[in-house]
């Protein structure tokens, strides 16, 4: 059977809305436990009160179907309501992350036009940006409004929501989502994972759209959704214990994080299914994953514009390439050459995604829509939509992932047009021209280098830049290092070649004694910081985060430092003390003094590997 052969439309999903699922599992059932946040416990049948109640002040205002409704909210109850109130309302929700600078809040806002944004008062600081026709809505000020079934008028073409991405051109662009998307991509998953209700816990950020299995699709299954918070107070192992979690999605990253500490790894044991996605997965972490873990473990690929996850690979033994499998029921795939014709089977190609899962398009962006959602490129298959991956069929019809055909990238998970960082610094007046790359260091952990022409006779530093990007991005976003050049490599036909722009080199200032180790102490953390960041030495007074290191990076290297000095210490305090000279001092004061119960250790080691994420 060819890869192509292999490839089967499921029936179309059925004319519905998200907000019909959720009511109908209230009724079923009403007294279960549907989302547990911290201390707090819902059950369906007061989700749904409280969805209600908000959904018929929505109403109130003017909400319904093609109204987009922004969302910015901490990762409380308050957040998971207000998404089901947007439904319940028949309007789409756009989510916004609080910790997004505010100009970027600002320019979603008013890009998607959005009329009201849910939020709340600790979060008005957030909201500065917004244009003056946006109703700042804090939910907690919110009187008290009927709590009668609300009924959406939406139906499966309506949006369900809006999910900004990075965009070449510097500014983010907004995927639109419709009911019909979502429902087929929900079948899908029931074939795949089933339906048996169980434990989630939910993880990711409202801003990435995977978030949206976690929170909906297992609220129209019977699902209880544990709600992993802000604030650090439980570790992800402390959750998975203590509320029984059969069901875990993340990213390589996240994963390969709790890999890092014994007690995480070990909760990891406990679960039914894993799902990964996102990035890059690779053999060396299932490898690590499957030493505990013998549950079914998915490696899952999918674009926004193709709703969540489009194919998936159940993992099974350690394989040397891990594939991202197959198309997910209702979806097809096909490899096409630079004249889009279909490559043989075993032959790489730029990977194309059809099915009921492609979105609408871009908001307000016809000509970007128009490039990438492409009609009747392979007579029958409908609208396909060009992901720039290339990938390559194997013969037993699975898929692998080659990389890309742009200059997009993956980042713990997170989508990144590396066009949208350059074009943002070629603003500032001091740049003449600027290109970012991802660089990937001994960790398997990629990092974004900048590489910058200043304007002659202008002053730039590292720290004036990555203030500026600070002011306008997401962290994941700015570039870990940046280093200044007179010219950029050119190619034979006179454009960059990224390829040779140079290694990074960063000052390590050591030629001064000062700089030098200056005790075992002090060697032993300059050694390990050294090889994690790919330096030759480091001095011992600089800030290891400006040499470029990362969330991930920190907590190899405390777990390498763990295992040097046989006995545990906190990981908060690689982020208290930055340097080499001032880790060491604190250091040989922890060491030497008594040390707290093992139990406790491990639990504030453990805190401390989530709030580095």
């Amino acid at each position: 059977m060819s890869f192509a052969e292999a490839q089967n439309l499921a029936p179309s999903a059925t004319k519905r809305n998200l907000s019909q699922l959720f009511s109908e599992q209230a009724r079923v059932n009403s007294a279960k436990t549907a989302l547990i946040a911290g201390e707090e416990k819902f059950s369906y049948q007061e989700l749904d009160h409280r969805a209600n109640q908000l959904a018929s002040f929505l109403l109130s205002q003017g909400a319904g179907p093609e109204a987009l409704v922004g969302v910015l909210l901490d990762r409380k109850p308050q957040m998971l309501i207000a998404l089901l109130a947007v439904l319940k309302a028949g309007a789409a929700y756009v989510p916004l992350d609080p910790a997004y600078p505010a100009e970027r809040i600002g320019y979603i806002v008013e890009d998607a036009e959005i009329s009201i944004l849910l939020s709340s008062k600790r979060l008005q600081h957030a909201a500065t940006g917004v244009p003056q026709s946006t109703r700042f809505v804090a939910l907690e000020e919110i009187t008290a409004h009927e709590s009668h079934e609300v009924l959406s008028q939406a139906d499966s073409e309506n949006l369900a929501y809006v999910i900004y991405t990075s965009g070449s051109t510097g500014k983010p662009k907004g995927v639109m989502v419709e009911h019909k998307n979502v429902l087929s991509f929900f079948q899908a998953m029931d074939q795949l994972i089933g339906t048996e209700a169980g434990v989630w816990l939910a993880v990711t950020s409202l801003s990435f759209d995977i978030s949206v299995l976690e929170l909906l699709w297992t609220l129209t299954r019977g699902f209880t959704v544990v709600l992993h918070g802000d604030e650090g107070t439980h570790t992800i192992a402390d959750e998975i214990h203590r509320f029984a979690v059969t069901h875990l999605q993340s990213t390589p990253s996240l994963a390969r994080m709790l890999t890092l500490e014994p007690r995480s790894l070990a909760a990891l044991a406990s679960l039914k299914k894993l799902l990964l996605g996102g990035e890059a997965l690779s053999s060396s972490l299932v490898r690590v994953i499957r030493s505990v873990f013998h549950g079914e473990l998915f490696n899952m690929y999918g674009p926004t514009e193709t709703t969540i996850w489009s194919t998936a690979c159940l993992v099974e033994g350690i394989p040397s390439v891990v594939p991202i499998g197959k198309p997910l029921a209702n979806t097809v795939v096909q490899i096409l050459d630079e004249t889009l014709d279909p490559v043989p089977t075993g032959e790489s190609g730029e990977l194309f995604i059809g099915g009921e899962g492609v979105a609408r398009g871009y908001w307000k962006r016809p000509e970007l829509t128009a490039a990438r959602f492409l009609p009747d490129v392979v007579p029958g298959l409908g609208r396909l939509y060009r992901t720039g991956d290339i990938a390559r069929a194997t013969p037993h019809a699975d898929l692998e992932f080659l990389g890309r055909s742009d200059f997009q990238v993956k980042l713990r998970g997170f989508r990144i047009e590396l066009g949208e960082i350059e074009a943002c610094l070629e603003t500032q007046e001091s740049v003449q021209q600027a290109v970012v790359i991802a660089r990937e260091d001994s960790f398997e952990n990629k990092r974004l280098v900048a590489y910058v022409i200043p304007k002659p006779g202008a002053s730039l530093s590292p720290s004036l830049l990555r203030d500026v990007l600070s002011g306008k991005m997401p962290s994941y976003m700015v570039p870990a290092n940046f280093v200044f050049l007179d010219r950029f490599p050119l190619t034979s036909n006179g454009k960059i070649d990224r390829k040779a722009l140079p290694p990074v080199h960063i000052d390590t200032q050591v030629s001064d004694p000062a700089s030098r180790p200056g005790n075992e102490m002090e060697t032993t953390l300059a050694s390990i910081w050294a090889e994690a960041l790919g330096l030759e030495r480091i001095g011992v007074e600089q800030n290891y985060f400006d040499l470029g290191a990362s969330s991930l990076m920190v907590a190899e290297v405390h777990s390498r430092l763990q295992q040097h000095l046989q006995q545990e210490i906190s990981l908060v305090d690689l982020f208290q003390f930055p340097t080499i000279r001032a880790l060491s001092t604190h250091l040989s004061g922890v060491i030497s003094a008594p040390a707290v119960s093992d139990r406790a250790s491990r639990r504030l080691a453990a805190r401390r590997h989530e709030e580095a994420q």
